[in-house]
């Protein structure tokens, strides 16, 4: 398996020493984590990072997914929300990429129900029926971790409403993805729908490699064994007790040292437009790790970096300026892929030679190649931090490794920043209000 390549020496402003001095306050945490994955703790709040070395949680999926590709589903739509569905997004995007649902090959289209829109949610139902209409058949995959998400609970009634409605045996297209007990899980044993476990202490913003990911990535014929073992060689690297080798570790630790120094907005620049996906899910897993009204003793400190999400090339031409121009307020995670799949040549045309020198006869990759080079150029120049993953290709085991790369970041981060990476207290503060205006 060919690793991904993460590179910072030169480009993130810090020396070696002072990342290691900052690194050196991850010695404890690091033998906790390696304990609970050493002795498959699922009990305790890091529970996440046994999913690819235990992969026994992959029989009850693979058993679901059989079932279900029995019945030839030509569409699928899951229901859920920030956890329930970013990872998902992620990797299916990622690897089997943005325009995928529109390729002719593609037997199993995936929608995804995460807002109580209206009208959005019209045009998904009108969808499903036009599906069922042309002979198709739709599953319907509903996340929720507690079983009682208002959006996901909302829309998953409204979907349930149509598909009973419109389709023949709907009973056997609906699974459930919830807590074991939950009001969610109850009803479909209930309801006779299939049910898959997500295990209690692993949280949504860390669910992907859980059946939460896994099922719909299954269904679309990722590879889930591939998915895992690029996590699971990723999770060793990250585990490293010579924190000099600790990608993740170092990482967690530059995030921190940005920080301390001012420099509170991270922003993720891919430079693969399939990769824009992973960029929303990191959005979450450091917005709700390490946004905090209060640390670890309860002192309110209103911690936090923000995440943004850039695209290459396209965001050069709208957050270009500010980036070079604007404040010293960002530190930035520039993420390319070495491989893509299909490289696109520009022909040869003499009417168009003198409109942009240098491109006639290249391949598209050579111009973005160009681009990126270009770019990260003019962030030295200007002293602009960053550092750089290199992902050798879009397959699963590449993207297993970012994912888990920046999971173990994040639960480092938090570590150095004092508070709990696995909590989300004030996420609460909005739903309590919600629920007032809707019993009022």
């Amino acid at each position: 398996m060919t690793e991904i390549d993460f590179k910072y020496q030169k480009t993130a402003l810090f020396t070696q020493s002072e990342i290691q001095a900052t690194a050196s306050g991850l010695k404890d945490y690091l033998k906790t984590l390696r304990s609970v994955v050493e002795n498959k703790a699922y009990d305790n709040d890091p529970a996440s990072l046994i999913l690819s070395v235990d992969n026994s949680h992959l029989k009850a999926v693979r058993k679901v997914i059989a079932e279900k590709r029995e019945l030839n589903p030509t569409l699928m739509v899951v229901v859920g929300i920030g956890g329930s569905n970013l990872g998902t997004m992620a990797v299916a995007e990622a690897v089997l990429g943005k325009h995928y649902n529109l390729l002719p090959t593609t037997r199993l289209k995936i929608l995804y129900a995460d807002t109580v829109d209206s009208d959005n949610t019209a045009a998904i139902i009108e969808i499903i029926k036009q599906e069922i209409r042309n002979k198709g058949r739709v599953l319907l995959s509903g996340v929720s971790k507690s079983g009682s998400t208002t959006e996901t609970i909302s829309l998953f009634q409204v979907l349930l409403k149509v598909l009973k409605k419109e389709q023949k045996d709907y009973q056997k297209y609906i699974v459930l993805t919830s807590d074991k007990g939950s009001k969610f899980w109850d009803l479909g044993v209930n309801q006779g729908f299939s049910v898959l476990e997500i295990p209690a202490k692993v949280g949504g913003r860390y669910s992907v490699l859980s059946p939460v990911g896994l099922f719909p990535l299954g269904m679309l014929g990722v590879n889930l064994r591939q998915l895992l073992a690029g996590a699971k060689t990723m999770l060793y690297k990250s585990l490293e007790s010579d924190l000099r080798k600790n990608p993740a570790a170092i990482s967690a630790s530059l995030l921190a040292l940005h920080l301390k120094n001012n420099r509170n907005i991270n922003d993720n620049f891919v430079f693969d437009v399939s990769l824009e996906a992973v960029g929303k899910w990191y959005r979450q897993l450091m917005g709700e790790s390490v946004g905090k009204e209060k640390d670890l003793k309860g002192k309110v400190v209103h911690q936090g970096m923000t995440p943004t999400v850039s695209v290459g090339s396209v965001d050069l031409h709208s957050l270009a300026q500010l980036y070079l121009g604007g404040p010293y307020d960002k530190f930035t995670t520039f993420i390319g892929v070495a491989e893509v799949n299909k490289d696109v040549p520009i022909p040869k045309l003499k009417d168009y030679a003198h409109l942009v020198s240098g491109i006639q006869g290249k391949q598209l990759t050579d111009v973005m190649g160009a681009i990126y080079r270009g770019t990260k150029q003019a962030f030295v120049k200007g002293k602009r931090p960053f550092v750089e993953i290199i992902l050798p290709d879009r397959k699963e085991a590449s993207v297993g490794q970012l994912l888990q790369f920046k999971m173990v970041e994040m639960m480092y981060l938090a570590q150095l920043l004092g508070v709990n990476a696995f909590d989300q207290p004030n996420v609460e503060d909005y739903k309590a209000e919600t629920r007032k205006f809707l019993l009022g």
